[in-house]
């Protein structure tokens, strides 16, 4: 039994890493990180005319139909990449009104959100570091009232998929009276996170949100850790390369025994995880009764060792691996976003825990 990805898999990692290296070197995402956005409209453009808005999308609304391991491999290519934008919550909000909206809602917005003709957000988040939909309190009676935080790029969204009391979703339009949007200021500045206030804003309740709220934290967890996962690659990538070119006693630092192992140590730590999101992914469309442990134990192991090699990361750039000006501070502030939002790894491990039944 083949375990690999297929070829159609492969195509979409490699020609996504290949736009990523053409159109977002370092000095142009360094330039987003020093704006305010967190988006670059131009990349955004091109990935929209490559498929990726619309990859869960069914084909009857315009998207490629694909499963969840298909939008994991892109969000690994992605993060390899350091790519900015809303492709993170917007992901999610499509598969939100797949699983949860009704035949009208699916018609009115799936078809926009798949050609990118509106693009959309999820806002989950309250204050706290609630995150599980269980716990989520704002009510929706027509209307919502109240404050949700750490929301990816809310700025961006003409649509947001909140979470609401219950357990349920509802979905509120950015043009909507009483939407207030104030960035939060993340550390991630490629991926920006908003507090986003609701006074009295006109909301329509996702008639399945309730059934779908765990799956799509499950989904979202899977992509983080894919994220992650691409983090702590290209973090061992930059650090092998530098080892080969900086010079110190006449040679060059790879040949120092401590230093070869140090990057031994954070391949071996990190080459063998994919396998976790990968099978999450799977499990996610195949596997139902392993979806909900496998994404938690994905998220919370990946993201932990993408934590660890982008420290170690640091140490093998010696002098200047803790400065604004070396490129490791862009991939060590994505593993901490990665590992910080829908819940850190001792909340997962704690879920994973329960769910065997320990």
């Amino acid at each position: 039994m083949n375990f690999d990805l297929s070829e159609e898999q492969e195509l979409l990692d490699e020609t996504l890493r290949q736009l990523l290296e053409n159109e977002l070197p370092a000095t142009a995402l360094r330039e987003i990180f020093e704006g305010d956005s967190g988006h670059d409209p131009k990349l955004w453009t091109n990935l929209v005319e490559m498929g990726v808005a619309g990859l869960i999308v069914s084909e009857e609304y315009g998207g490629a139909g694909l499963e969840l391991l298909d939008l994991a491999v892109a969000a690994e290519a992605l993060g390899w990449g350091g790519a900015p934008g809303p492709f993170f919550g917007h992901s999610l909000a499509c598969l939100a009104i797949e699983l949860g909206g009704s035949d009208e809602q699916k018609k009115t917005w799936l078809p926009r959100l798949a050609t990118g003709d509106s693009t959309a957000s999820v806002a989950f988040g309250e204050p706290g570091g609630i995150w599980d939909p269980s716990a989520w309190s704002l009510s929706a009676n027509g209307s919502l009232t109240g404050e949700k935080v750490n929301v990816p790029t809310a700025s961006l969204a003409d649509l947001l998929v909140v979470g609401v009391a219950g357990g349920g979703m509802a979905l509120v339009e950015r043009s909507a009276g009483g939407v207030n949007i104030e960035d939060m200021m993340g550390v991630d500045r490629s991926r920006r996170i908003d507090r986003v206030t609701f006074e009295g804003s006109a909301c329509e309740l996702l008639p399945d949100g309730a059934s779908a709220a765990p799956r799509v934290r499950d989904a979202g967890l899977i992509l983080l850790a894919a994220d992650a996962f691409a983090a702590g690659k290209r973090l061992v990538d930059m650090s092998v390369e530098y080892a080969k070119t900086r010079e110190q006693f006449g040679v060059t630092i790879g040949h120092f025994q401590a230093l070869k192992h140090q990057l031994a140590n954070m391949a071996i730590d990190i080459e063998p995880a994919r396998a976790l999101y990968w099978y999450a992914a799977h499990a996610f469309d195949h596997i139902r009764e392993e979806s909900e442990r496998s994404s938690a134990l994905a998220k919370a192991h990946i993201t932990d060792r993408a934590m660890q090699i982008a420290r170690d990361s640091v140490e093998a750039h010696g002098g200047i691996g803790f400065t604004w000006e070396c490129d490791v501070q862009l991939w060590f502030k994505r593993a901490m976003f990665d590992r910080a939002f829908l819940g850190t790894p001792a909340i997962h491990r704690e879920r994973v825990a329960q769910l065997s039944g320990w």
